[in-house]
């Protein structure tokens, strides 16, 4: 029988194969690693180049790490509020284009280093200069700063009013820690530490000012998220967020909604947070956060957690739950215990949140399960039961030198595939360091000479079949361990990454735009 092979050319083969949900890719890097001259990345100018820069290449993801107000340690993941955001990534170019900084505030400012952040520098420099930004805010007889703006100051008034529900709490626990020289809150006195309604009225009166600047802060760091969102959505970018699962002792969370966590009668934590012996530490992780009352959550319906996530959800388009494997069962070490070896498992609420959580939201919830470390079947149930991705890191499909599912022909479709992520070793660092039998497992399943290591392992994170594949900046510039961004278990020298301007390169944004293709994102 004789084929018309010219007809054949134009069926249209593709009619009929389901090609799944939209494959994306994009870069992993938190807000202060961006380049800039003040110190820290911020959410000026070099913001915007990057996502300039995203949709050049092609990229349609960005990930973050929690953007809430750091305290001691510098760490995203133990904020002072839930709900407050970085101040440290405030802009002073915008509050120099409105006035409320001048030339002359800058005339001593430190040589920064651009590749590494100096936390205690910057704070200390950032902290003067809002704090003069401030003044000049309340001074009425400044007509060309922001108080004469009717439009901006309409917008401060609404952001109070419509944040009313966390930012009053937020303030004035930061203007108490500033009062009391920066003490926790459990060593406050006890007018404060558990004020009456009569004396926290007092108290703000008492620090009105101060927690007037606190204010101030929240509304330009939500005036300039808002915008450069807007700009990022407007481009195709989605935002991935990330929210820590536990929150900080001395945090507003905890001093306002005691009832909410396992304390004891001064405000220390019977228990706190960790996990297990894990890949990261032979001796586990003790992140000492006090752990949820969750039979108390339960009985108002959630209704503190669910403001947090419909909070988050306004900053970012999905949102990665960190250490979720706790909404099912958390590690539970006594405190005062010096490593988390001597823990139990405790069981969480599990499938009765997330239920109600999408009854509240009434929509599916764009959440990403970071179900990494120490996962058993319940866990796995419970994030498949409501359809929530889970991570896969390329890295650890190495490690492990047996048959894992972490390999790329494992992966399923509704996975996010990572080369690493912002707890791992840098790619082209690993390489180096890991064990021979990994490299030798690597090179034979690529069928590579890894001349080329950090390229060889984004190709096979787009490759994968994973809807979302997501890759750390420092990957993309092929950095070494020096830009590791965290090492989990070591307090000091993580967060500090920044990437130089001139690297965001028209080669690599090509390199990047063509490998994302290649692969259908």
């Amino acid at each position: 029988m004789d084929i018309d092979k010219t007809a054949s050319m134009d069926i249209d083969i593709t009619a009929s194969v389901d090609m799944g949900p939209e494959r994306l890719a994009g870069i992993l890097i938190h807000p202060t690693s961006f380049p800039g001259p003040y110190g820290i990345g911020d959410l000026g100018k070099e913001a915007y180049d990057f996502i300039d820069f995203m949709e050049k290449s092609g990229m349609k993801l960005w990930q973050v790490l929690p953007l809430g107000h750091t305290g001691f340690g510098d760490s995203p993941y133990q904020p002072f509020s839930s709900f407050a955001g970085q101040p440290l990534i405030i802009s002073l170019d915008h509050l120099r284009q409105l006035n409320l900084l001048v030339d002359d505030d800058f005339k001593d400012m430190p040589q920064w280093n651009p590749e590494d952040i100096c936390y205690g520098d910057v704070i200390q420099f950032k902290t003067e200069l809002y704090k003069k930004a401030y003044e000049r805010f309340l001074d009425e007889n400044i007509h060309d700063g922001l108080s004469s703006s009717e439009e901006l100051m309409k917008a401060f008034k609404d952001f109070k009013k419509n944040s009313k529900e966390w930012l009053d709490d937020y303030a004035l626990f930061m203007a108490g820690k500033d009062f009391h020289k920066g003490a926790p809150w459990y060593m406050w006195e006890d007018d404060l530490k558990n004020p009456t309604a009569a004396q926290r009225a007092k108290w703000e009166k008492k620090l009105e000012k101060e927690i007037g600047y606190y204010e101030f802060l929240q509304f330009f760091f939500d005036y300039e998220w808002s915008k450069l969102k807007k700009y990022a959505n407007d481009k195709g970018i989605r935002i991935v967020g990330d929210i820590p699962i536990f929150v900080a002792w001395d945090s507003a969370d905890v001093w306002v909604n005691k009832k909410l966590f396992d304390l004891d009668t001064k405000g220390y934590p019977k228990n706190v947070a960790g996990v297990p012996p894990d890949y990261f530490s032979a001796t586990g992780q003790l992140w000492g956060n006090p752990l949820y009352k969750w039979s108390e959550h339960k009985k108002t319906g959630y209704e503190w957690w669910f403001a947090r996530i419909k909070h988050q959800l306004q900053l970012t388009d999905y949102l990665r739950i960190d250490h979720f494997r706790g909404f099912d069962k958390y590690w539970a070490v006594p405190y005062g215990e010096p490593t988390a070896i001597n823990g139990k498992w405790m069981k969480a609420p599990g499938e009765n949140f997330f239920t109600m959580l999408e009854s509240t939201l009434g929509y599916h919830m764009p959440i990403i399960a970071e179900d990494l470390g120490e996962i058993d079947h319940s866990v796995v149930q419970l994030r498949d039961k409501f359809g929530f991705p889970g991570m896969k890191i390329l890295q650890f499909a190495f490690e492990n030198p047996n048959e894992n599912n972490f390999l790329p022909h494992n992966h399923v479709r509704n996975c996010v595939c990572y080369t690493g992520t912002h707890d791992n070793d840098t790619t082209l660092g690993w390489y180096k360091n890991c064990f021979e039998q990994s490299r030798d497992k690597l090179r034979r399943y690529f069928s590579t000479d890894a001349s080329d290591i950090c390229w060889v392992m984004i190709r096979a994170c787009f490759g994968s079949v994973a809807t979302m594949a997501l890759v750390p900046m420092q990957d993309v510039l092929e950095l070494d361990s020096w830009a590791r961004f965290n090492t989990p278990g070591i307090g000091e020298g993580n967060w500090s990454w920044r990437y130089k301007k001139e690297a965001l390169t028209e080669h690599l944004s090509k390199r990047l735009y063509e490998t994302a293709k290649m692969f259908g994102r």
